[in-house]
């Protein structure tokens, strides 16, 4: 179902007056179309399979309905009520942080289980029987199988980034961890495409008779987000375009994707090397630094990410105007999945991509893919000599030695001599002047007498 969400205040969902004045001093003041058209179908107690695109403010729709009802229908002696299942460490945290801003005038409670932290220390959590858990499939899977973990009173599954999750690889995961569930609950799965080739089996395990939602789908524009293009001839070029953009750029915070952990690292210590304030985020960090780096940038100590695509999702920084493709993301939905951290909660962002020569067929194949509108764009003293294939193709003349090639394969060819059969039988003999055929290397033979019967 794909259809315009609905005008809608919050105070028309009945919300309790502490989610209302959580909402009303985190600044929230109408529903996005996301929250408009699952925050109600979810308080109805629908299964829901959403497709919206990433900043549409889709934790909210997902917590609100989990908030409503654990405040209306308090349990004083049970289990895990909900559970919030990520791909990744950073969107955890980032979820329950969006919780504990919206929930501070509640006394819910909400746990982190992810990889990287303390086993010791997760399982002193799990034993408080916390009503929310928001993990990661690994993590978890670990304590369901150690028995420390048990959802036999889950009331609401949320599956977030399930695409995310399927490319990580978790798939047989996340299945072990639906088989775990209490079979008698809601469930909510949100992905940013309906189209992920392992989503059904996700869906026909976890979902019974959903509504399914398509809001903002991932191909259609951001409408705060311009995209812009700068051509760049080499790795050098890209350096100095990148340092020119990050000192006379106005911005509150930048994120610069590259497409390896040895390419931000690299990155970073070039642009600290150019006095400039960077930090590196990739995949093989331990929790602690990633913590620390983290705070770093919300804080604002540190304007300047560098990140692989582990931040692309999830990744919820307040301020971020620009996001830079040093290396081109390898598909369109990298590319919304990067592009989607700035333009978020109604701020106008812009994303930047630094394209070179082998990289240009694959930003062609981006465009095309989600009909982007790329404004071009050059800095005065480090404009490129490259200017793009396409153009130089049809500008380019063939050369007279091609030419030649192109002419005489369109000539047409000459008949080919009917072949005989004595023809063929004749190959390797030679003939006399009187016409008798003489075998290579022998007499001629004797004219044969016909016979009489």
């Amino acid at each position: 179902m794909n259809a315009e969400a609905p005008s809608a205040t919050f105070a028309e969902f009945l919300l309790p007056d502490a989610l209302m004045r959580g909402l009303e001093s985190e600044g929230y003041a109408t529903p996005t179309p996301v929250q408009a058209r699952v925050v109600p179908m979810a308080m109805d107690g629908a299964d829901l399979l959403v497709s919206a695109a990433t900043g549409s403010g889709k934790t909210a729709a997902f917590l609100l309905p989990i908030m409503q009802r654990f405040i209306d229908t308090p349990v004083n002696d049970g289990g895990t009520r909900a559970l919030i299942l990520v791909p990744t460490r950073e969107l955890a945290r980032q979820i329950h942080s969006h919780f504990m801003r919206l929930g501070s005038y509640t006394r819910l409670a909400a746990e982190v289980i992810t990889g990287g932290e303390s086993k010791g220390h997760q399982i002193a959590s799990l034993r408080k029987n916390p009503e929310i858990l928001v993990a990661t499939p690994g993590r978890l899977l670990e304590f369901l199988e150690s028995g420390e973990a048990d959802l036999t009173d889950l009331e609401i599954l949320i599956l977030d980034e399930a695409d995310r999750m399927l490319d990580m690889g978790f798939a047989e995961d996340v299945l072990a961890i639906i088989r775990s569930c209490n079979p008698e609950r809601q469930s909510m799965l949100f992905s940013a495409t309906l189209h992920h080739k392992g989503l059904s089996k996700l869906t026909d395990t976890m979902l019974s008779e959903p509504e399914v939602l398509v809001i903002n789908p991932v191909r259609e524009q951001h409408p705060d987000i311009a995209h812009q293009l700068i051509l760049s001839d080499d790795l050098g070029q890209k350096q100095d375009q990148l340092s020119w953009l990050l000192e006379h750029e106005t911005f509150d915070k930048a994120v610069v994707f590259t497409n390896t952990r040895d390419g931000a690292v690299a990155l970073t210590n070039v642009m600290m090397g150019r006095q400039l304030r960077v930090a590196a985020l990739h995949g093989e960090l331990d929790q602690r630094e990633r913590n620390r780096i983290m705070g770093l940038v919300h804080s604002g100590r540190v304007k300047i990410l560098i990140a692989t695509d582990l931040a692309a999702r999830g990744l919820d920084i307040p301020g971020i105007q620009r996001v830079i493709n040093f290396d081109l993301p390898r598909s369109g939905d990298d590319y919304l999945h990067r592009t989607g951290r700035t333009g978020r909660a109604g701020e106008c962002g812009i994303a930047i991509s630094l394209v070179s020569p082998p990289e240009w067929n694959r930003m062609e194949s981006i465009v095309r893919y989600l009909n982007l509108s790329l404004e071009p764009r050059t800095i005065e003293g480090l404009k490129a000599n490259f200017a793009g294939p396409s153009k130089a193709r049809k500008s380019k003349k063939p050369s007279p030695a091609v030419r030649k090639k192109l002419a005489a394969a369109t000539k047409k060819a000459a008949p080919k001599p009917k072949e005989r059969l004595r023809d063929r039988k004749n190959i390797g003999k030679r003939r006399k002047p009187s016409g008798t055929a003489v075998e290579a290397g022998h007499a001629p033979l004797a004219k044969r007498k016909p016979t009489s019967e």
